[in-house]
């Protein structure tokens, strides 16, 4: 199995500070840097999305703006794959799909902003799409939500979307669990 790591949206404006801040996004920032740290030792493909908002009302990850820069805990190496993308689903328009189909990859470990969104739209594509997805849900983050008045927690968005997930788009583990795959040479959890 063709394994990619695919780090969505770590970027400024989910930070605090940022025009979107996001709950516990450092702290998933440094399990998703502990991944990446882990696939640039293996020498892994890693692939970073790059949200740039496009919509005539939007608040954040406005062009030429701090808030589209990739956090620091992640920022892209010269060699690593970056791709743009103006949707929640990484594939919508980009050059997503072919680039996976051009490398034969099959497997997809996915890190990154927002559980609810972009994570979720990611995901549900690569399965319609025939990869193999791995989500690490302790390097994810979300927001509060709100429906018919009622405030739901991040964590409790985040936990729900987890749940949404697995088992059948994807296999839903934390940084701990992946790395010790990523260890022994598995490069992958089997859904």
């Amino acid at each position: 199995m063709n394994t990619a790591l695919l780090l969505v949206d770590i970027q400024n404006d989910y930070f605090p500070n940022g025009r979107m801040p996001l709950e516990r996004s450092l702290e998933a920032s440094q399990k998703a840097q502990e991944v990446l740290q882990a696939y640039r030792a293996k020498q892994k493909p890693v692939i970073h999305i790059q949200h740039i908002s496009t919509r005539p009302d939007a608040t954040y990850f406005l062009p030429c703006t701090k808030g589209i820069e990739f956090h620091p805990n992640v920022a892209p190496l010269k060699n690593e794959t970056v791709i743009k993308k103006h949707y929640p689903n990484s594939f919508k328009d980009t050059a997503l799909l072919n680039h996976l189909i051009k490398r034969q990859i099959n497997h997809l470990v996915i890190c990154g902003m927002m559980s609810h969104l972009c994570i979720d739209a990611t995901v549900r594509a690569a399965y319609d799409l025939g990869f193999s997805c791995t989500v690490v849900h302790d390097s994810c983050a979300t927001r509060n939500l709100e429906f018919n008045n009622t405030l739901i927690s991040a964590q409790s968005v985040h936990h729900a979307f987890m749940a949404a997930l697995q088992p059948n788009y994807a296999a839903v583990v934390s940084t701990r669990e992946l790395l010790q795959t990523v260890g022994s040479g598995h490069a992958h959890v089997s859904a």
